[in-house]
This record gives C-alpha cells, sequence and structure tokens, in this order.
C-alpha cells in the first residue's frame, strides 16, 4: 500500500453540502494545472510552423506573428484542449472505479467499460456513416449499455469489487471480439477509419470534439465532487457506510453512472486512449499521499498525462500524425509491469 499520512484539511460548509479541503491536494492540483498549461502551450507551438511559447501566448491574446492565429486558433487549440479534457474525464473516471473496486487494475478499459464505449461509436461509424454527434451518442449508449450488463452480472446481493473486475474482464472479451466481427462486415474504408479512430488519437480534432468533453465534464464532474466524500465512506466498507448515513448500493449506481458518462464522452471526444485511467489515480495518490479517492488530483494528472503524451508525439517524432494511444499504451505497459513488479516485490502477488 501507498504510504499515506495526515495532512492539514478545512472543513468548509455551503448550507447542506460541507466540502473537506486538504491543503497538500489542493496544492498538487495547482501545480498539475501549471504545468498542463505549459504542455498545451509547448504543444501548440510544435509543428512544421513552429511558434515560441511567447508567440502563441501573443497569439491568444489576438496580437500573434502574421498566419499564427489560423494555425493556433483554429488547427492546433482545439487538439490541445481535446487532449486537457479527455485526459481529465480519464482521470477522474479512473478514480472512481478504483475507489469503488478498491483495486488498482479497476479502470475502465480493464473491465470493460472503455470497450463498451468503443464498440457503441464503432457500430454508428461503419454501419450509420455518423459524423462527430453521432458517434458520441453511439459511445455513451454503448458505455452505459455494458455498464448496466455489468452491473446486472456482477450482482448478487450487492455489487462488490472484485466481481466487478471479473464480470468486467469478461465483458471486455466479448467486446474485443465483437469489435473484430464488426471490422470483418465493414467495406475497407470504413474499416479503416475506425481502425484509426480505436488507437486513441487526437488527429484532426476540432471545436466539434472540445465541445463534446466539455458538455460530459460540466454534466458529470459535479456529480462525483459532491459524492467524493460517499466514496470514501465506501471505501470503508458497505457496513460502516451505511452505519454513517451513506446508501451504499445507491452511491455505487450514481458514482458507476458518472464514472461511465466520464468514460464514454472521453472515448467519443478521442476514441479509447489506454492506461490513463488506470496509471492517473496510483499516480495522484503517490503525490498527494493522502487516502481516499484523490478525484481532482487524478483528473488533473490524467490531463497532464495525456498533454505531455500529444507533446512528447510532435517533440520526439516531428509530427503529430502519430496517435497518442500508442504512447500511453507504451508507457502504460510500462508502468503495469513496474506496478507488477512492486505487488510482487510486496509478496502480494
Amino acid at each position: 500500500m501507498t504510504p499515506v499520512h495526515q495532512n492539514r484539511a478545512a472543513l468548509v460548509r455551503a448550507g447542506r453540502w460541507s466540502f473537506r479541503l486538504d491543503a497538500r491536494s489542493l496544492l498538487v492540483c495547482a501545480v498539475l494545472l501549471v504545468l498542463t498549461a505549459c504542455a498545451m502551450v509547448l504543444a501548440v507551438g510544435a509543428g512544421t510552423y513552429r511558434l515560441s511559447p511567447l508567440e502563441v501566448l501573443r497569439t491568444f491574446a489576438g496580437n500573434g506573428p502574421p498566419g499564427a492565429e489560423f494555425v493556433v486558433l483554429g488547427l492546433r487549440l482545439p487538439r490541445a484542449l481535446v487532449a486537457v479534457l479527455v485526459g481529465f474525464g480519464m482521470g477522474m473516471a479512473g478514480a472512481i472505479f478504483q475507489s469503488l473496486t478498491r483495486n488498482p487494475l479497476g479502470s475502465p478499459d480493464i473491465i470493460g467499460f472503455g470497450n463498451g464505449a468503443s464498440a457503441g461509436a464503432l457500430v454508428v461509424i461503419i454501419f450509420f456513416d455518423a459524423g462527430d454527434t453521432q458517434t458520441a451518442v453511439g459511445a455513451v449508449c454503448g458505455g452505459f449499455a455494458t455498464a448496466a450488463a455489468v452491473y446486472l452480472l456482477a450482482w448478487k446481493r450487492g455489487v462488490h469489487g472484485f466481481r466487478l473486475i471479473l464480470v468486467g474482464i469478461g465483458a471486455s472479451a466479448v467486446l474485443g471480439a465483437a469489435t473484430q466481427f464488426l471490422y470483418v462486415r465493414a467495406d475497407i474504408g470504413k474499416a479503416g477509419q475506425a481502425a484509426s479512430w480505436t488507437i486513441g488519437s487526437l488527429n484532426a480534432r476540432d471545436w466539434g470534439d472540445v465541445r463534446i468533453g466539455v458538455l460530459g465534464l460540466v454534466l458529470l464532474v459535479p456529480v462525483a465532487l459532491v459524492y467524493a466524500r460517499r466514496l470514501t465512506m465506501l471505501e470503508m466498507g458497505d457496513d460502516t457506510a451505511g452505519a454513517l448515513g451513506v446508501p451504499p448500493e445507491r452511491t455505487r449506481l450514481v458514482l458507476l453512472c458518472a464514472g461511465t458518462g466520464l468514460t464514454a464522452t472521453a472515448v467519443a471526444a478521442a476514441g479509447p486512449i489506454p492506461f490513463v485511467a488506470m496509471a492517473a489515480p496510483q499516480l495522484a495518490r503517490r503525490i498527494t499521499r493522502a487516502a481516499g479517492p484523490n478525484i481532482l488530483p487524478s483528473a488533473w494528472t490524467g490531463a497532464l498525462l495525456v498533454s505531455g503524451a500529444d507533446l512528447a508525439v510532435q517533440r520526439v517524432t516531428g509530427s503529430a500524425l502519430l496517435p497518442v494511444g500508442v504512447v500511453t499504451g507504451v508507457a502504460g505497459g510500462a508502468y503495469l509491469a513496474w506496478l507488477l513488479r512492486g505487488e510482487r516485490r510486496a509478496e502480494r502477488l
């Protein structure tokens, strides 16, 4: 287990609501926000038409170099914003699912919810020649349909973490097979379009994708934040949470819906970007050294991971064409190997 210490915290009350503000977590969120903003500015300035960070900021203010406004505001800024929005949503969803399952492997891309959103989007791409809006609707419907199926199959006098993970892994395998079947049935053009989307890419992102990401966060982040305190109580066990006045199953269902929605809108905006939802909460917990789900630090860690991966793609390869999902997949695989090695050395495996 990650070492945890007691941090200085303040309790803020607003009517019937109260929020516990942890000083170290707030500082971590502020630092992550600054680093994410720096990565975004550097990514916007990268490319064939290079711009310095100062020129990017001047372009934001409306007095940039000639021709920079179209490149920055029309082409590169939507991509950078989608990276932040998708990483933020995936990091928060990963924190919710890992807290609900009490397992670091309980992230939406491992237990099949991300695959469900991908399968829903692929159906509308391949069979209905869908645009951005239809793809987003398909991803959300696929994600929630998968969540409902996993929840019902895992139900046995309630839903518990280990059973949810096992059922979710099985659902992920079934959805993977269904995805391959969709490729076989599609014509070559649609199959190529679907294949490039399922890798997880920020290429050709536009303001429509930004709107999808913003809409998902505006609707679902408040729900996650309001229920964050209940999520902390659920980590102590259903009996303890019930004794403290928290209805375990209803709270779990609301958080499951919020996490699924965050995952589905992130997938709708940029495709399935692997391992961010799994790694972000673990990294956030190690940085904050705080108990609980660390929802906001995890969200900003996810935003930094995706923005950093996008910056690495452009700076290292000299091109923005490499899907960012390739970078996060390689880094996530290395992180998973390191995590398993640590568990083995601690004799928990």
